[in-house]
């Protein structure tokens, strides 16, 4: 039985799951040629390497009177988590900017951040919310890369960390969301055989999450552009508590890059237990070309990054082989 490899994506809208497929697969067969692993690059991005699979959740964010998932959707107390992750985000980056202007942008945008401190009604609180998203697109470089159309897009996308970690909106079988999306993920993941896992943005959270449920063997987890580290958001409302490495994973690398907004800089390594088998998160920065550096795409074509996952992949074959 060949192994497996599955990809876990982040926030965002409405995504194509083959369309995306492809297009991880490309990036990293790309990377596998800069690691040196031409012909298993070539196979992997004809499926002939390994069977793979893109865990798509996002449709579970849409709701029906959010406009396509346009407008945050946000339950009682989730804005101010909100607000909380802008201004870890914020903070991150005025940490490192040495752009004058830059910084100003980012000075009144925490200015607009602690003015959503006064009391206020929810819907005025996402009204400011949305304000500051769109200062934020004012940037240099989120204004060139085009991530998000507007403030109001920006703030619906990074709403569903919050509105995951919340751990509320149950449907009619009382399961929450964030349980539909680990069920979701979980249901990629075949218990009979190795699966290499690579998870980006929130899609780390929610591997990390996942896998403590999953009882096959994952001999490398792989966290791209990961926020496990944002410590008032993230960190304290995983689970279990204290975040501890999953049972079944016998190999985690972490990456981030210095231009990544979303990925914080500390190492995971610090904030995240051992399990039993004494495997810990190694983690290790990239740089990217471009603006736009969060995207998944483009750390796995980093050589760093698809290399081990190559080299993973054959050795859970051989394994298997065996």
């Amino acid at each position: 039985m060949r192994p497996a490899l599955v990809f876990v994506h982040g926030i965002g809208g409405a995504r194509n799951p083959e369309t995306e497929r492809d297009s991880w697969l490309a990036a990293l067969a790309t990377g596998a040629r800069k690691a040196g692993h031409s012909s298993e690059g070539s196979a992997l991005a004809q499926n002939g390497f390994a069977d793979v699979a893109f865990a798509y959740y996002g449709d579970l964010f849409i709701c029906p009177q959010s406009q396509g998932g346009t407008t945050p959707h946000l339950e009682a107390g989730e804005g101010e988590v909100l607000r909380q992750l802008l201004a870890d985000l914020i903070d991150t980056q005025l940490e490192t900017c040495t752009d004058d202007g830059e910084r100003r942008t980012l000075r009144h945008a925490r200015t607009e951040l602690t003015a959503t401190q006064q009391p206020q009604g929810s819907g005025d609180l996402v009204r400011r919310l949305i304000n500051v998203c769109t200062t934020l697109l004012a940037l240099p470089g989120m204004r060139r890369a085009g991530q998000w159309a507007s403030g109001r897009l920006m703030a619906g996308h990074l709403a569903q960390v919050t509105r995951y970690l919340a751990r509320a909106e149950p449907d009619v079988d009382g399961r929450t969301l964030d349980e539909r999306i680990r069920d979701r993920v979980l249901g990629f993941l075949d218990g009979d055989r190795p699966t290499v896992v690579i998870a980006h943005s929130l899609g780390s959270v929610v591997a990390l999450e996942a896998l403590h449920d999953h009882q096959g063997f994952i001999p490398l987890l792989v966290t791209v552009g990961s926020p496990i580290c944002m410590r008032t958001v993230v960190h304290p409302r995983l689970r279990p508590q204290p975040p501890a490495t999953p049972g079944c994973v016998e190999r985690w690398l972490n990456f981030w890059d210095r231009d990544d907004v979303i990925a914080p800089r500390p190492w995971l390594e610090r904030d995240v237990l051992p399990n039993i088998g004494g495997c810990l998160p190694v983690s290790d920065r990239v740089d990217s070309d471009g603006i736009w550096v969060h995207t998944a795409t483009k750390y796995l074509a980093q050589a760093s990054v698809a290399g081990p996952v190559i080299e993973a992949i054959r050795r859970a074959g051989e394994r298997s082989a065996a």
